[in-house]
């Protein structure tokens, strides 16, 4: 019995707190403009806003190398800090196809072209599979 409650996660949930839209708006800015000096391509912002609880945006770029995706990330994480977002989680920046960063309210996947076209994210989180918004992604 024990093993199974304990697979089965924890019985209460914590909400996640929102921040301010004053503060999502400057952060999805600082981010998409770091990413464009950073030469990422094909940049894509998702609104999940209403649609998934764990963020409200999601960013998807795409970098060349690992050493370029990984520069992106130290650099995206760097400027949050500086505009008082400290906890922003990073997995998979060791040299990686994949390096997600998690910042609460945004979320943004840096992939590598192959890895970007095997995930698919845009297809699973893109308007086209919620008719009700019509601008769900927005491509830079």
């Amino acid at each position: 019995m024990r093993k199974k409650a304990a697979a089965a996660g924890p019985k209460t949930r914590t909400k996640r707190e929102a921040i301010a839209p004053d503060l999502l708006e400057q952060s999805l800015a600082l981010i998409t403009a770091s990413l464009e000096d950073d030469k990422a391509e094909d940049l894509v912002v998702i609104n999940l806003a209403g649609r998934a609880s764990f963020a409200d945006k999601m960013v998807i770029a795409t970098g060349l190398a690992d050493r370029q995706i990984a520069a992106m990330a130290q650099h995206i994480e760097r400027k949050l800090r500086d505009i008082g977002i400290k906890r922003v989680l990073v997995e998979g920046a060791n040299g990686s196809d994949w390096v997600l960063l998690d910042t609460g309210d945004i979320v943004v996947h840096l992939f590598k072209p192959e890895a970007r076209a095997l995930y698919g994210l845009e297809k699973m989180w893109g308007a086209e599979l919620d008719e009700s918004n019509e601008d769900g992604v927005t491509r830079l």
